[in-house]
């Protein structure tokens, strides 16, 4: 199916998802549009029924099959947002959904897909095992297979996005939107392509844990790759579809990578600074943009927030992790003298300046340190950046040696 066939499918997938799906918010952001100099706005999909895009697509390849669906029910494989938007599509239009997850998928996104109604079944290690066993279980009892991304319905669903962007804005410069499968960017590319041409540009980015387009795209041809932990999980494939290698090739501009720092800092400044709950996949655009590889001076960009449900143990790590990277709580590594009153008269100098201490590690048997001295790490909330610095000459006396920070 080529584009222009694509593009008559968004609008009318732009038809039927009205009044199901949510027109989710274009907001600018004036925090971020400070930080890189230009006019930055959020596509917030995080708080798109379901709690990502994904819903879009799903609904509108149902809808296109509905006869048969209703029929013979319908089956899918996934771990994450996929599942959950077939679960609530099928649900919303009284299709039997079956959805085939990794046995290793979260307990609360496993809850989550059967809340919608759907079957779950647990089956193999990773994605692949259960993506094998969903098209097995589309053999066998007829069940229609929803594809997560190489689709040209649920390309169409995710495009309806493009639409919503150009209506809201259109004098925009750049979008910058997640690449997994390449579903949801091939939608958006062809709408604001179709609509305003070749002005906006159209950014992917993928993590370097998952670089399956930018591979593919470099060597002219699909590769597949062998995918590293990230925490944008929910983008994380081996390799990508021809049909959306095809138009990733035809209308995105370029696409970029961006490590596991990058991702978690972008998740903690939405929290912070934009009250915003993203995923990893979610916060992609935004650590594209954060990072000043592309040269968006008073430019106008918009960042596709693709999803919000993070698990809340890798939201924990990350706003810790943030929180330590802002300089917002800290380690101290010292070596103090081995004698009553030592650690009393550090920790009376730490409070003095509004540090609140969180933790205390006292060891007197380190091999790292001299004899007569007990290694201590004190782990602190500072007010400021500025008290890291004034600490360390506070307590630099006699008896006390600073080891380092972390």
């Amino acid at each position: 199916m080529n584009s222009d066939a694509i593009f008559e499918l968004i609008k009318k997938a732009d038809e039927v998802l009205e009044g199901v799906i949510h027109r989710t918010p274009l907001n600018y952001s004036h925090s971020f549009s400070k930080l890189v100099n230009a006019a930055v706005y959020l596509k917030l999909e995080n708080m798109q029924k379901t709690g990502a895009f994904k819903v879009r697509g799903a609904y509108f390849k149902i809808y296109s099959v509905l006869s048969e669906a209703r029929k013979h029910g319908v089956v899918a494989a996934s771990s994450g947002n996929h599942a959950q938007g077939v679960a609530y599509s099928a649900q919303e239009l009284n299709v039997r959904a079956t959805i085939v997850m990794p046995e290793t998928t979260p307990p609360y996104k496993v809850l989550a897909t059967k809340s919608y109604g759907a079957e779950v079944v647990l089956y193999g290690r990773v994605y692949d095992d259960a993506y094998t066993r969903a098209l097995e279980l589309s053999r066998e009892r007829g069940y229609v297979f929803i594809h997560p991304f190489n689709d040209p319905y649920i390309i169409a669903g995710q495009g309806t996005i493009g639409l919503e962007i150009v209506r809201s804005l259109p004098d925009l410069d750049y979008i910058v939107v997640p690449m997994g499968g390449g579903g949801l960017i091939s939608g958006i590319a062809i709408a604001v392509k179709k609509v305003l041409g070749n002005k906006v540009k159209v950014i992917g980015v993928e993590p370097k844990a998952a670089p399956k387009f930018y591979e593919s795209l470099r060597q002219g041809e699909p590769v597949t790759v062998i995918p590293k932990p990230s925490l944008a999980d929910g983008v994380i494939t081996k390799t990508v579809g021809d049909l959306t290698l095809q138009f990733v090739r035809e209308f995105v501009d370029d696409v970029f990578l961006v490590d596991e720092d990058s991702i978690a800092r972008a998740m903690y400044l939405l929290l912070e600074r934009a009250k915003l709950l993203a995923e990893g996949a979610g916060a992609l655009p935004l650590a594209l943009i954060l990072s000043g590889e592309l040269n968006l001076t008073g430019k106008k960009v918009v960042a596709v927030i693709s999803g919000g449900n993070a698990d809340l143990t890798t939201l924990y790590r990350v706003i810790l992790r943030g929180l330590m990277t802002e300089g917002r709580i800290c380690k101290l590594r010292l070596a103090l003298r081995d004698v009553p009153g030592m650690l009393e008269k550090v920790l009376s100098k730490v409070a003095a300046l509004k540090c609140n201490i969180i933790d205390v590690r006292h060891d007197r048997f380190s091999l790292d340190i001299e004899p007569g001295y007990a290694l201590v790490e004190i782990v602190m909330e500072t007010p400021t950046k500025e008290v890291k610095a004034e600490l360390v000459n506070v307590i630099s006396t006699e008896g006390v040696k600073v080891l380092g920070w972390g």
